[in-house]
This record gives structure tokens, sequence and C-alpha cells, in this order.
């Protein structure tokens, strides 16, 4: 099983917006590393949701419950999209300036890679990510 962390505006679409849907269709990627990540999304695969803007924050725990497929909205074979269904909030969210303080995330992408949307989760860097979400 991989791991990953998939970024959104949560003016746009939060985590809380998946939870109150349940499931639902993870589109809008264009980056061509961000959807070759999504690519090698399999089902049962766990996410971190990660709030981008003013948040700046990972918040949440989803699930992909079906793999790559053409978007439908998009009408370009290129783009694809993944379902995910929410599994819980984080107990506290991750905040970025905690996870840039934490040596161990120095090389992560989601401190080099800034603009990255989508991008694995290393289990050891999973389990710091729970340990700091716990308090």
């Amino acid at each position: 099983m991989a791991r990953w962390l998939v970024k959104t505006e949560p003016e746009e679409y939060s985590f809380q917006d998946l939870q109150e849907a349940g499931r639902d269709v993870w589109d809008g990627v264009r980056n061509a590393l961000a959807l070759k990540h999504m690519r090698a999304m399999n089902v049962g695969d766990e996410v971190l949701v990660y709030h981008t803007g003013k948040e700046r924050a990972i918040v949440g725990v989803a699930r992909v419950v079906r793999e790559a497929y053409p978007d439908p909205e998009a009408g370009d074979e290129r783009w694809i999209v993944v379902d995910l269904e929410a599994v819980r909030p984080l107990a506290r969210p991750v905040p970025l300036p905690e996870i840039k303080e934490d040596p161990a995330f120095a090389q992560w992408e989601l401190v080099r890679i800034s603009r990255l949307s989508v991008m694995p989760v290393p289990d050891p860097l999973w389990e710091r990510i729970m340990a700091m979400a716990s308090g």
C-alpha cells in the first residue's frame, strides 16, 4: 500500500466537503509529475489531505476508492482523476511551519516543491505526521 498527499484550496473544496460527500472525484490536476503520481494510486491507498492558502496544514485522511481514469469533464485524455473517500479528520491539523521545522521532512516534496499538488508520503514521514497530529 502506498501513501499520498493531495492539496486543495479549502475555499474551493475542503476536507469537510469530502467528508460531507463521503466519496468524490479528485480532479483539476494538470501538473505532469502530479498526474504521474495519481496514475500510481491504487484502491486502498491512504491519502493525506492538505489545505493550501491561508491554512497551509494537513487536515485529514482519505482513501483511494477508484484508480485513475480519464477526467470526464476535461475532454482531453491526458487529464485524469481518481475517486477518494474521507476516512477521518486529524485530531489536530499539522501546519506547514511545523513540518518545515522538523529536519525529517527536509527532502520531502511538500517542503522542496511547494507547487506540487500530489506527492508520495514515505512511511516514516506518514508516521511522523500521525504523531504530530495526535498532539
